[in-house]
């Protein structure tokens, strides 16, 4: 009967995470729309050439009908805008004269990806790593020199980051690229474009990545020097385990708690994109595509873009709550 009640509590939690991760999609899709269109400016002179060339007021009003610009914010753009998202529809850009947001959003999604991605992928690997041994080792070289060095680039932006590595690699020596993504000529599809592409990534990556390992060595160090202090730690360690078993039966998974939690909040990174070394490297991922919808005011861009960005950070926090049950049976 226990065991029932307890699968029965587990369910309701889960499916009270559930219903909580979908009344804030709805939340931040409709904030989304909102901020938008308090920006100054309207795109009616966008969608009609620029302001260079001369129009009527009929048809500036022509042309904000048909797009729909011309009816109440509330409650008709907003419940068209609502109902459109949740088909799938994210609407037509200004900007880019008719095309669907959703194909440019996936048009450089796998930029950003690969970027975001790749860098998130080294940083959690060598900087939780790096993290839990210094704080298992508390006081020893490893420690003061992880989190000196830690703390220089967590602190550090990572365009500057990214400048400072284009001058070096790129501009002195010579020996990696540090613009686009692809040298002109490359044959696409072909290994020598392949390893193009990886020589380009290179210095974007590791602009990113630097940053991120920073964050995750500072507070996988923190979680593990609050864990090796606790009193069951000490227990453990009376009964005669080593430090491998203590480590991995014990420590471990209490200590990654707060890393899951920074884990999925940089996963909404990942999506969204590093918009400001994307621009230093002018990467054709969605920070530029970010960037071009501003200066143009494209309103269905930027709010597919940012749902987007929202969705996924939403998303992540699912997983991450549904991820502490597993390391932490008292959160069931």
């Amino acid at each position: 009967m226990a065991g029932a009640a307890t699968g029965r509590q587990t369910n309701l939690n889960i499916g009270r995470i559930l219903v909580r991760a979908i009344v804030t999609l709805l939340m931040v899709a409709t904030l989304n729309f909102i901020l938008f269109r308090i920006i100054p400016g309207d795109p009616s002179s966008l969608l009609l050439g620029g302001v260079r060339i001369s129009v009527t007021a009929e048809q500036i009003d022509a042309q904000r009908e048909s797009w729909g610009l011309d009816r109440p914010l509330f409650p008709d753009q907003v419940l068209d805008y609502l109902s459109a998202t949740l088909r799938g529809d994210f609407g037509y850009s200004f900007k880019f004269r008719g095309r669907h947001v959703a194909d440019l959003i996936l048009e450089r999604l796998p930029a950003t990806i690969a970027l975001v991605g790749l860098a998130q992928f080294i940083a959690i690997l060598c900087g939780v790593m790096l993290g839990l041994y210094a704080g298992w080792r508390r006081g020893g070289a490893v420690d003061y020199i992880a989190t000196g060095a830690s703390l220089a680039l967590y602190s550090t932006p990572a365009f500057w980051l990214g400048m400072i590595l284009v001058v070096i690699f790129s501009t002195a020596l010579g020996w990696l690229p540090g613009y686009a993504a692809h040298s002109p000529g490359a044959t696409t599809g072909s290994l020598d474009w392949l390893l193009d592409y990886l020589r380009h990534l290179a210095l974007p990556v590791t602009a990113v990545a630097l940053g991120l390992i920073g964050q995750y060595v500072v507070v996988a160090r923190a979680a593990m020097s609050d864990v090796v202090t606790e009193d069951y730690m000490v227990t453990v360690r009376a009964k005669g385990l080593t430090n491998g078993q203590m480590l991995m039966r014990h420590a471990f998974r209490n200590a990654m708690l707060p890393v899951v939690t920074l884990i999925a909040l940089n996963l909404g990174y990942v999506v969204a994109g590093a918009i400001t070394v994307e621009a230093v490297f002018a990467w054709p991922g969605i920070g530029g595509l970010t960037v071009e919808a501003l200066n143009a005011r494209d309103y269905p861009v930027l709010q597919g873009v940012f749902l987007l960005l929202g969705a996924s950070i939403v998303v992540a926090n699912l997983v991450a709550d549904l991820a502490y049950g597993i390391l932490d049976p008292r959160v069931r």
